[in-house]
């Protein structure tokens, strides 16, 4: 039962990884001036998945810690960062699906809300170091 959390969670982390990967070739047009294929409908899908999921598995996984271990955020860093990242992943999923309700040309918006996804992006690149950790010592017991 409980590889499930790390599987979700790096499914999540990979789809991302590309759902970010879409993000870029709006940036791309937007602030160099470069031709490029923005996939709108796939990116705001995927993405809604991505955060939605990642969110989901972050409850998961506090409750799987919480059923096995009787306790909250006792797996140090790991859990810590999983905090950290909820407020990030609601002004991604509330950015974007605000751009995508009321579309406009923008430059800004597209911006912070990228600028944002990249850093949920990279704490969640660190949550697969941290997560190895936690794994090793809570479920391994080494």
């Amino acid at each position: 039962m409980l590889v499930i959390h790390p599987i979700i969670q790096l499914s999540a982390t990979l789809l991302a990884v590309y759902v970010f990967y879409l993000g870029v070739q709006r940036f791309r047009f937007l602030h160099l001036d470069q031709k490029a294929l923005f996939q709108w409908k796939r990116h705001v899908a995927l993405g809604e998945i991505a955060l939605g999921v990642l969110l989901a598995g972050m409850l998961g996984g506090m409750v799987m810690v919480y059923v096995y271990w009787h306790g909250v955020i006792i797996t140090g860093i790991h859990g810590k960062v999983a905090l950290v990242m909820v407020p990030f992943i609601a002004f991604g999923f509330v950015s974007g699906l605000y751009m995508n309700r009321k579309k406009k040309k923008r430059r800004l918006l597209p911006f912070i809300h990228g600028l944002n996804n990249l850093f949920v992006l990279v704490m969640a690149l660190s949550q697969i170091v941290s997560g190895a950790g936690t794994y090793r010592a809570f479920v391994l017991g080494g």
